[in-house]
């Protein structure tokens, strides 16, 4: 059929009990191969030509999770508050969408981050006018019932059998009304779309589904996930550099790695003019391709006036984490006739392992001289180049 508008939702506003404790938070938003299974599945859909829109059904205490998981994705989607089961919160992102002009709906779970374009493709090909469409693949185990003491009291015949996937697709209109219906009637014990749109009367075809097509529950189904992803991926380690200079002027001091070092002249700019730090804090933000220093702290400010350049490494930092990277090392090399660096070497690297949060074996400083030539070699002024190495989730192939 000539399905038209087509809408996501994605429902992700459970718990995630069933799958343990973790510092990401409910399962939906732990890392698998490095990146967020939330962000996954958003990519998944997101990514497919015939999608117009996507709304994102989230627990009313995750706004921030959820934005941060996402990341630039979060500005393509509707999120809207879920409600206290899977069924009610599927029925407030319907609602989210109802004036967008949508002819059908896929509806799909948060924690499936595996569908692919190809499962998509079958769920919308299976629309029929007014009806639904259900991946789903048929039943290979033997299937046996039992009672209360857990005793085998039959075997059942799994001839016609199916294990239901999602994402299910169905008429925009013809879903939200069995929705409302649903609700109406007090009913909140359907387990998925399909038994919804079975109980209102909505023909639901069934289509080929995916066996990667999984629903990670369980903690084993994370790290099982986990491994997939990560298996035959290299490291993504990224390097930036960075080089600033400032000249100097009248003073008593120079501030260079942080640290106050008495001199018979200070660095002129518009902060501590810590050359060091601002070398640094390009290479950092150079590793995501997040701009430079003077991106996020123009000269033109007056905030930055006579500011502490620790605070520009400190926000690079804070940058890159949240991108998921990792630093691995940090390289600075001050080029200068004077002061010498050489004793002041201990305090700059304690000030570098604090500021970057890694241990000191992984920041490097050191200091040469420019052999009396050019600017430095006429001791009018200093210069750095900063070397930043972080790692980063994901991974590119072997």
């Amino acid at each position: 059929m000539n399905t038209g508008r087509i809408g996501v939702v994605i429902v992700a506003a459970g718990r995630g009990e069933r799958a343990g404790q973790s510092a990401d938070g409910p399962k939906q938003y732990r890392r698998i191969g490095g990146v967020p299974v939330i962000r996954r599945t958003l990519e998944a859909f997101l990514a497919h030509p015939a999608i117009a829109e996507v709304a994102v059904a989230i627990h009313a205490d995750d706004g921030a999770l959820f934005a941060g998981a996402a990341g630039a994705l979060a500005g393509r989607v509707t999120a809207v508050p879920g409600g206290a089961t899977r069924q009610a919160s599927t029925r407030l992102a319907l609602l989210a969408l109802r004036d967008k002009g949508l002819d059908a709906v896929l509806i799909h779970d948060g924690v499936r981050p595996f569908a692919d374009a190809a499962l998509i493709d079958r769920v919308i090909a299976g629309l029929a006018p007014g009806g639904g469409s259900l991946p789903a693949l048929a039943v290979s185990d033997t299937l046996k019932r039992a009672g209360s003491d857990r005793a085998v009291a039959g075997t059942v015949p799994r001839d016609g059998l199916f294990a239901a996937q999602t994402p299910q697709g169905f008429s925009f209109d013809a879903i939200l009304a069995a929705h409302e219906r649903a609700h109406e009637a007090g009913r909140d014990d359907f387990t998925d779309d399909a038994a919804i749109a079975e109980w209102a009367g909505i023909a639901v075809r069934i289509v080929e589904g995916s066996p990667d097509n999984v629903k990670l529950t369980w903690a084993r189904d994370i790290d099982m996930a986990n491994a997939r992803l990560s298996a035959g991926l290299l490291p993504d380690v990224r390097t930036g550099n960075g080089y600033d200079v400032h000249s100097f002027e009248d003073g008593d001091h120079v501030t260079l790695c942080g640290v106050a070092i008495p001199h018979s002249h200070k660095l002129s700019g518009h902060s501590d003019a810590d050359v060091a730090l601002h070398a640094l804090t390009d290479a950092l933000l150079a590793t995501c391709g997040a701009g430079d220093i003077g991106t996020h702290f123009p000269p033109s400010d007056p905030r930055w006036k006579g500011a502490a350049s620790r605070i520009f490494v400190e926000e690079a930092v804070r940058i890159v984490r949240g991108k998921g990277g990792r630093i691995a090392n940090a390289d600075i090399t001050l080029i200068a006739e004077a002061p010498k660096i050489g004793p002041h070497r201990a305090a700059m690297t304690a000030a570098l392992s604090s500021m970057l949060g890694v241990s000191a074996d992984r920041v490097s400083v050191k200091a040469t001289t420019n052999e009396r030539l050019g600017f430095v070699g006429r001791e009018e002024g200093i210069a750095a180049i900063a070397t930043a190495s972080v790692v980063y989730p994901g991974g590119l192939p072997e």
